[in-house]
């Protein structure tokens, strides 16, 4: 398995994976598959695991906890605070105010039953906290012994800065994918300067990218993806056609249209580390392939012509959404 450096020094898989859709979000779960998805994904070396609090109301945390004891020291784990949910499930804003960094932490560690998180980062946010604040609550964890190093989700640039500035941040995790290249303006250039590594979530566009999705109804009734503006009306219809030019271009390769996208994504020259999500061992082993897929300059030109900045229609989040990331 090939390694990259986030930061200063943490070494992770070149791909790792994200645990999110084990819980929720993505239709049915089954907790049996998705432990042995995670145990499968440290045999064959993506040891690179990322969850948050809020995923399935920290029953993600204790999934993946299972799923990793006796074998803790073989994994890079991640987590993130700062996102608030109800005990019905509800969302209830943000928060990163430093006591509840504290209060978050001890929370995460006692779900995964480990004793040190290795990538801590605040998941949204919080415009009512200067970043600064919340940053230093977060490296008094790493003092403490409870955090290895620290990262940001969705932050804008002129907060990374901030944040920077007040302790060094290993990770920055914002989507990027064929379908959400929003990163390249700036936060790459902001990241490359600082130091700093970049996690890519989402780098299969929600599972858009696999080819798999035809239809609004391929998803299951409680599916998020149906409140997701890219997977309605003509958005879809539109994106479907973008798809299916990459689709083209997967089936000349000889690999399917997700080890495509994600042999693009590694190939970027900021030597980014994508998380692609899922919840089942076959789709795992599918991206773990993607490793194998080396593209040549020109078939990266032609994947950037038919897939441009901008190209893919519809708010990667709903609307309502939307002004929590990239701030």
């Amino acid at each position: 398995m090939e390694i990259r450096v986030l930061g200063q020094g943490l070494r992770v898989p070149a791909l790792g994976l994200g645990c999110m859709g084990m819980s929720e979000f993505y239709g049915t779960t089954d907790e049996t598959e998705a432990v042995a998805t995670i145990q499968r994904a440290m045999d064959m070396g993506v040891t690179f695991l990322d969850t948050a609090d809020i995923y399935g109301s920290g029953d993600n945390e204790r999934l993946v906890g299972r799923a990793i004891r006796n074998r803790r020291d073989e994994v890079v784990l991640a987590t993130k605070f700062g996102m608030i949910r109800g005990d019905d499930g509800s969302f209830r804003g943000v928060s990163g105010r430093p006591d509840y960094v504290r209060q978050a932490c001890d929370a995460s560690l006692k779900r995964l039953g480990v004793e040190i998180i290795d990538l801590y980062y605040q998941h949204r946010v919080d415009p009512q906290v200067p970043i600064e604040e919340t940053v230093g609550a977060m490296s008094e964890l790493v003092r403490a012994g409870k955090v290895r190093h620290l990262g940001l989700s969705e932050a804008a640039p002129a907060t990374i800065r901030r944040a920077h500035a007040s302790y060094p941040i290993t990770a920055l995790q914002s989507e990027y994918s064929l379908w959400t290249r929003d990163p390249e303006e700036e936060l790459f250039g902001v990241c490359q300067e600082l130091g700093i590594g970049f996690v890519a979530y989402s780098p299969l566009g929600r599972g858009f990218l696999t080819g798999q999705i035809r239809t609004p109804e391929d998803l299951e009734e409680d599916d998020y993806r149906h409140r997701s503006p890219r997977f309605q009306g003509e958005n879809f219809q539109r994106n479907l056609e973008l798809v299916d030019h990459v689709r083209t271009i997967a089936s000349e390769k000889g690999c399917t249209p997700a080890q495509l996208a994600l042999a693009w994504a590694l190939a970027r020259p900021e030597d980014i580390v994508p998380i692609p999500g899922t919840k089942r061992r076959t789709y795992l082993e599918q991206n773990v392939g993607a490793l194998e897929v080396k593209l040549e300059p020109a078939e990266l030109t032609a994947i950037d012509d038919i897939a441009p900045s901008g190209a893919f229609a519809g708010l990667r989040y709903p609307e309502n959404l939307m002004p929590m990331v990239n701030r």
